[in-house]
């Protein structure tokens, strides 16, 4: 037997994009349910990097005492451009008067799902979503736990399921979207030791790129550049202890125990439609971008500030609108999102096949932008995020 389920809207996915949708929907009066196929705990203790857009976290302040970020998470009003053995400060709050968050995306999570279930939120985990019927009352073709079928019938249906979502083909079809994979990636290491440094340093070397991040003050997280291919095996301890530090000239890392290694493909990604009739895409669904501009989570949060404004217009007013200019308004961001997080990328890591032209123009280039006030600001807006549309 099927089970029916009926809502004002359908969510699929309790990622960040789909569990703050729900709360922003919830506040208007709309009802929603959210679906995933993994289970609570997965989703929370799945540890991903986190860094909070001053807008993010203002945003997360409206589900009340669940938020953490300001609490557990560290301010930073600054990062670090490391590059021929000297550091560069950008200091967010000279330039733009904005602040970053570092509060790892498990955590945030933690609070959203805490906060939705305390509301009374139909939030079903170990659910897998299969397919989107559109129309005028579009429906999701799902499974429980047990296989058992599931239909959620709805006015509207988000898809918040991430980079292999089921949603998207129902919005972008057979075109799929812009894509661009990156030929190298990060060698990500978590290590028991205290921070080597009070915020992140992004290190440009003629080796490679490497970050120098922080978890907490026992734990922390560095990266360093690498083939797509590396066996995560394939270092000691001591290998990657040495090709952290060669890559940091002028810092000397705090080293301890390594107890988590992986490698993080880097990809771009904009799906050339983002809402069809009554379904829309948001977050990882929509669009993927290299984890060099810390733009991926608070990218997602922007889409559902807009959708959110949209939804209410159409749902509770009959007004299209908002909802029809959703998917311009967002790609601006979501363009401006992906030539930052590019510009990053390009600037701070060493191309396989650069020359000695390459290696001198690139020097350059983080010149023009630590010497520059205007550069140092624009490096700080982009980085801090640019004002959540209403």
């Amino acid at each position: 037997m099927t089970t029916t389920v009926r809502t004002r809207v359908a969510i699929i996915g309790a990622g960040p994009a789909g569990l703050m949708l729900s709360h922003l929907l919830a506040q208007s009066g709309i009802e929603s349910v959210v679906i995933d196929q993994r289970t609570r705990d997965e989703i929370e203790s799945t540890i991903r990097a986190g860094i909070l857009e001053q807008g993010t976290v203002e945003l997360l302040d409206t589900i009340g005492p669940a938020s953490r970020a300001r609490t557990v998470g560290h301010r930073h009003d600054g990062i670090e451009l490391r590059f021929e053995g000297e550091g560069h400060r950008i200091d967010f709050a000279d330039s733009v008067g904005r602040a970053v968050w570092l509060y790892p995306q498990h955590e945030v999570l933690k609070d959203l799902i805490a906060a939705r279930l305390a509301a009374g939120q139909d939030l079903r985990f170990g659910v897998t979503a299969d397919g989107v019927d559109d129309g005028d009352r579009p429906r999701v073709l799902a499974r429980d736990a047990d296989g058992v079928p599931v239909e959620i019938e709805a006015d509207f249906v988000v898809g918040s399921d991430g980079s292999r979502s089921v949603a998207r083909a129902a919005v972008a079809g057979a075109r799929n979207g812009s894509f661009r994979e990156y030929p190298f990636a990060w060698f990500g290491i978590l290590c028991e030791a205290p921070p080597s440094s009070e915020e992140l340093i992004y290190s440009n070397s003629p080796d490679g790129f490497a970050l120098v991040s922080q978890r907490s003050a026992t734990v922390q997280r560095m990266y360093f550049q690498c083939d797509p291919d590396t066996d995560t095996a394939a270092f000691s301890e001591e290998q990657l202890w040495d090709e952290l530090q060669k890559r940091v000239p002028g810092t000397t890392l705090r080293q301890g125990p390594i107890f988590q290694r992986d490698v993080l493909r880097f990809r771009s990604f904009v799906a050339n439609e983002l809402r069809r009739g009554r379904v829309a895409l948001v977050g990882d669904a929509a669009h993927t971008v290299p984890p060099t501009g810390a733009k991926g989570m608070n990218l997602a949060i922007a889409d559902v500030r807009l959708l959110a404004a949209a939804l209410r217009a159409f749902l509770l007013e009959g007004d299209e609108r908002l909802l029809d200019a959703y998917p311009d308004t967002a790609s601006r961001r979501i363009w401006k999102a992906q030539h930052f997080s590019w510009w990053m990328t390009s600037m701070l890591h060493v191309a396989p096949d650069a020359t000695a032209f390459d290696r001198r123009r690139q020097l350059g280039e983080l010149r023009s932008v630590v010497e520059s006030e205007h550069g140092r600001a624009y490096l700080a807006e982009a980085y801090c995020g640019w004002p959540l549309d209403a």
